[in-house]
């Protein structure tokens, strides 16, 4: 019998979960390296990572279609390997590419697959749901591909899942049939369903995810809220200063500095007074640009700061007293936290850096004995 599981607990809960391909040993590979979380009823928990993280093989595990290398999953309370037979009518799978007849209408498709489901939703209910009702009559060969992803999802939720699994449901679709898409995936949600999302797309994750995981190289590196995974990043302020400061900058504990940049004053023609001081091509504003290179001309310099803060509020507060009190004007100031693809591409650069020294020949030897170490451990808990 299928366990119960109330409003309070766990809906998955992942221990440990390895996936290898292959073999133990050296010709075998690891996907998914001793993975840990868990999801609530009624959240959306978005798995994040790059090409090969390991992001499929461990949806897999979840969605019944594979059995663990090693390690624990519930889903609902049951192994949803084992038994499958009782998750399977409790959860929805929208994969990377559905393969519905093509000769089909929309509506003949719907019906066709809730003819196989115990208590299907109404085929019309799907299809709003899903944002294709108003192609209800057009035959599947006729729908753009945005279109096909759309009923794809209309068919992955028409059996009422308590649990939905979404592999990257908005790949290829234009802007528009994103927005329709996530609208869908937000009625799910405030119906209670649960989801559990890949995607490449980072924004998504930002705007849907209630908790969200980064793999990388089959591991999770890192965990938590979306706001959480970005104030692991720091905060960016940059401006523009006018030439000759009569002071320095002032003390911002906690905050770096990566770019002070002087400029030459933008001419119409070439200038011959000066010395030039500025390098590169300048962009946009009125005072930035020169030409660098040797001559310079007067016409008012200045300098482009780039700040990085753990705590924007403070920072830019003591940055505006300081204009204010000397009376120096910050040009052209933007001030904002980092962004979920910041924090995304930091911690893969970390890890890769990490994986780099790692694999350097001057680590080559304890490299293989970690490798060989780590094989020792795992042979009586993996299965070939």
């Amino acid at each position: 019998m299928l366990n119960a599981v109330d409003e309070d607990t766990n809906v998955i809960t992942v221990t440990e979960l390895w996936r290898r391909y292959g073999p133990v040993g050296r010709r075998g590979y690891d996907a998914v390296q001793g993975v840990e979380f868990s999801v609530r009823r009624g959240e959306l928990f978005a798995l994040l990572g790059t090409n090969g993280a390991g992001k499929t093989s461990t949806l897999e595990v979840l969605e019944g279609l594979a059995r663990p290398s090693a390690g624990t999953v519930r889903v609902l309370g049951c192994d949803p390997f084992r038994d499958r037979r009782l998750v399977r009518p409790r959860i929805g799978i929208m994969l990377q590419a559905g393969a519905f007849p093509a000769d089909l209408t929309v509506t003949e498709a719907a019906w066709a697959w809730a003819g196989t489901l115990t208590s299907p939703r109404p085929v019309a209910e799907a299809l709003d749901i899903a944002g294709v009702r108003d192609r209800a009559t057009v035959r599947i060969r006729q729908l753009s591909g945005g279109e096909r992803r759309r009923l794809d999802l209309a068919m992955a939720i028409l059996g009422r899942p308590e649990v939905l699994f979404l592999d990257e449901p908005t790949t290829g679709l234009d802007p528009e049939s994103r927005r329709a898409t996530w609208d869908g995936i937000g009625k799910l949600l405030a119906a209670g369903t649960t989801v559990v999302l890949t995607t490449h797309y980072l924004e998504e994750a930002e705007v849907l995810a209630n908790h969200l995981a980064i793999m990388h190289r089959g591991r999770l590196v890192r965990t938590g809220t979306p706001a959480e995974v970005v104030a692991s990043q720091p905060a960016r302020i940059s401006f523009e200063l006018d030439a000759e400061l009569p002071v320095e900058l002032p003390e911002l504990p906690g905050t770096r500095l990566h770019l002070a940049e002087a400029w030459l004053g933008r001419r119409k023609g070439k200038g011959k007074g000066g010395s030039g001081s500025g390098g590169g091509d300048g962009g946009g504003s009125d005072s930035g640009g020169g030409d660098g290179g040797g001559d310079g001309g007067g016409g008012g310099g200045g300098c482009a700061v780039l700040l990085t803060t753990a705590d924007l509020q403070q920072t830019l507060a003591v940055l505006l007293a300081w204009g204010d009190r000397h009376g120096i004007r910050l040009h052209n100031l933007n001030a904002r936290s980092a962004s979920l693809e910041e924090a995304f591409l930091a911690v893969a650069q970390a890890e890769e850096t990490l994986a780099g020294e790692f694999e350097r020949p001057g680590r080559a030897v304890r490299s293989a004995q970690a490798a060989r170490a780590t094989r020792m451990r795992q042979p009586d808990r993996m299965s070939v």
